[in-house]
């Protein structure tokens, strides 16, 4: 038989097994047109589930525990095994350009462990002491990789920057020696921030820097047996000092990229030739042509040339439906991995981001879409029953989901200026809430992989419900909502969420359409959309914020004292309640307060302007406004402040008296501005304390601060 066709029929067995572990590995050389098919088989394999690991296994071992192989990838590697998890994506650190946690000597060995500074004390860097024992953290994932029929990606960060913290007079551990040297590398420096990304970033323009990445690639490829590597450019978004000054990439800059990708492909074609078997090229990225192309990364261009073999994409934000990824890549033949990165959506009550059901409906969303497989980034508990759940699409089909109309809520504009500008994709959510009036509904998309006539099919009943966060919401009678056009009825309110039963006829697979509308209010003089009486802390439907050791709060005679006595960053403490204020309609927020000392605010916003109602012991005034004050004693009782909005006008009474009246006090302030009324002491530079007997509003709309669809399905 000819020696070619046996080297390919090997090749098959190797794609077919997921690992060469069953048939031995390769040792002949191949040429370049029989590793080019090779490589094309392996890169359309099966990976129902890729694993990213971000390394810290080894940076942060527990300090009671033995340095073993087997101690160590018991932490996050171990029980993965008999999982949907076909490969694993191992990222030695890289934190800091040129820090490593492997056995390296063209980067620099990154030994030194974060109690040295103040980090989990508890623990310590293991890398150097798994190198004293004849191997290190990657070469131990290789070998279980291995053994586990799993493949073994290496995966570099290519410009990871969280040793952002370092300063000249307070040193980070991550801030490699390479930076310290040559401080021009850089894209900015620590006493002059950039813009955009962040001011340690490497800059790729610089030839030194694609020549260090080339190396530091070339010698993993050479020295460890991994199926592929990982060039993962979205961790973190910088490359350029142009981007990170507020411009865009130049064609020369993009183009020093492609070159140093075609390098890199030549390089995994020369090593996989030798050692007789593929190295795999996957990158991770935005997923928009164009974001990519004015952050310096030539995404056709690099797909047109085949520079890579599998497409992964977003992290921080998303700014597309996975289909536009998936069309992308498979226009050019490249498998699409969706990335399923953990969620950092802050102030959720109800239903969470992080929860099992959300996994599994984020996954069913990529797969209905077309995914080849999923890419799950920051989620690294080994032992969770997503690792045996999501891989499988037809078994996930039957499986309780929650679906988010955003898990993401990042900002694109913080790496790229006009970053906003390509994101196609709703946001809603705590951090992103919708005002909603009856002159301006709201109007979103919410993506739902089911295919609910297949699961009937299978003798499956689904049931779904619309789950509306709405904290000042009273009754559901006062909203207006359609799916997909037609009006849904029987809303129940329970603890600022209004639930709405789904017909299950009228889900469709892919995106919904949702409409909320406001009934004009219909609250009396006396009416509150939000009270607060000051017999206990506020509750869940206001948000509070993390204060510092210098604030304190003590519930005293039925009113809640909130105190600031520091004056650094970080010292004021507030409650917030997102109330729905119409910028054109009136509303009203009031006050019963007893002021101890220096400043305390009573905060009003509508999404356009905002004022503070400033408490001092001898005087009220506006913040934005300070010369519409009024002179009196607030320390001597409690006296009632009333603050009311009509459209930009505001007026400010005490105990019932006309006190501050500001035309205009109210209009546009430009950026984007909350929509909230709060209360609490100072802000970072002053100190205050006062005691809260109550505070109430009444605002004509309502904020939706989120909105959830739950999927479960009785079994047959």
């Amino acid at each position: 038989m000819d020696r070619s066709l046996i080297c390919l029929m090997l090749t098959a067995l190797l794609t077919l097994a997921g690992t060469e572990a069953a048939v031995g590995r390769a040792a002949e050389a191949m040429s370049l047109e029989q590793l080019r098919q090779a490589r094309h088989q392996l890169a359309h394999r099966q990976r129902r589930v890729i694993m990213n690991n971000d390394g810290c296994d080894v940076l942060y071992f527990s300090e009671k525990e033995k340095t073993t192989v087997e101690g160590f990838l018991a932490q996050r590697t171990t029980p993965l095994a008999g999982t949907q998890v076909d490969a694993l994506a191992y990222c030695s650190i890289s934190s800091g350009f040129s820090y490593f946690t492997h056995n390296t000597k063209a980067g620099t060995v990154l030994a030194r462990s974060g109690r040295e500074f103040g980090i989990l004390p508890d623990t310590r860097n293991i890398s150097q002491e798994l190198i004293d024992l004849g191997t290190d953290c990657l070469q131990a994932v290789v070998d279980f990789g291995h053994q586990h029929q799993m493949e073994v990606f290496w995966s570099m960060r290519m410009n990871d920057t969280h040793d952002a913290a370092h300063r000249p007079d307070t040193p980070y551990f991550l801030f490699p020696p390479l930076k310290y040297e040559h401080p021009e590398w850089l894209v900015g420096e620590p006493v002059k921030r950039t813009p955009h990304g962040r001011w340690s970033s490497v800059d790729y323009a610089r030839p030194e820097i694609r020549d260090l990445a080339f190396r530091y690639l070339e010698e993993v490829c050479r020295n460890y047996d991994v199926d592929g590597i990982e060039l993962d450019f979205f961790r973190h978004l910088c490359y350029f000092k142009s981007t990170a000054s507020g411009g865009v990439a130049s064609d020369e800059e993009r183009a020093v990229l492609t070159e140093l990708m075609a390098r890199v492909r030549k390089m995994t074609e020369d090593v996989g030739s030798q050692r007789g078997r593929p190295i795999l090229v996957a990158v991770r990225v935005p997923d928009s042509v164009g974001f990519c192309r004015d952050m310096g990364f030539d995404l056709e261009r690099w797909l047109g040339d085949r520079l890579f073999d599998l497409l992964i994409t977003t992290c921080y934000f998303r700014l597309n439906p996975w289909e536009c990824s998936v069309q992308l890549g498979h226009k050019h033949d490249v498998p699409v991995y969706p990335c399923l990165s953990d969620s950092r959506v802050r102030g959720e009550t109800r239903f969470r981001r992080a929860s099992p059901a959300s996994y599994r409906g984020r996954a069913m969303n990529a797969w209905a879409a077309g995914a080849d497989g999923l890419h799950v980034f920051n989620f690294f508990n080994p032992k969770a029953p997503m690792w045996a759940e999501i891989g499988d699409p037809e078994a996930l089909a039957t499986m309780d989901k929650l679906y988010f109309v955003s898990v993401r809520d990042g900002d694109p504009r913080s790496y790229l200026a006009g970053g906003r500008e390509y994101r196609t994709v709703p946001l809603l959510g705590p951090s992103q809430p919708r005002m909603i009036t009856a002159s301006q509904p709201a109007n979103v998309d919410i993506v739902i992989g089911d295919d609910v006539p297949a699961v009937q099919s299978r003798g499956y009943q689904p049931a779904f419900k619309l789950h509306l966060e709405t904290p000042a919401i009273g009754k559901a009678e006062q909203l207006h909502v359609r799916w997909n056009g037609a009006e849904l009825s029987g809303g129940k309110v329970q603890d600022g969420w209004v639930d709405y039963l789904l017909p299950p006829a009228g889900v469709k697979r892919g995106a919904n359409e949702v409409q909320i509308a406001v009934e004009p209010s219909g609250f009396a003089a006396d009416e509150w959309s939000v009270a607060y009486d000051g017999s206990a802390k506020p509750g869940r439907q206001w948000s509070r914020d993390p204060g510092s050791p210098r604030t304190e709060e003590e519930l005293i005679d039925g009113a809640l004292r909130i105190a600031d006595r520091g004056e650094s960053g970080g010292d004021y403490l507030y409650y917030r309640y997102a109330w729905g204020a119409d910028p054109q309609g009136e509303t009203v927020a009031e006050a019963r307060v007893k002021v101890i000392s220096g400043s305390s605010f009573l905060i009003v916003s509508n999404g356009v302007g905002g004022e503070r109602l400033g408490l001092w012991p001898d005087r009220i005034e506006l913040f934005h406004n300070r010369q519409r004050q009024f002179k009196m004693d607030t320390t001597d009782d409690f006296h009632v402040y009333r603050m009311e909005l009509k459209g930009p006008d505001l007026k400010v009474y005490v105990d019932g008296e006309l006190r501050i009246d500001a035309p205009g006090a109210m209009g546009p302030r430009g950026g984007s501005t909350s929509n909230d009324v709060a209360f609490g002491a100072a802000n970072s530079g002053m100190m205050g304390e006062a005691c809260w007997d109550h505070v109430q509003a009444r605002a004509s709309g309502l904020i939706c601060r989120d909105l959830v669809v739950s999927a479960a399905f009785a079994r047959p």
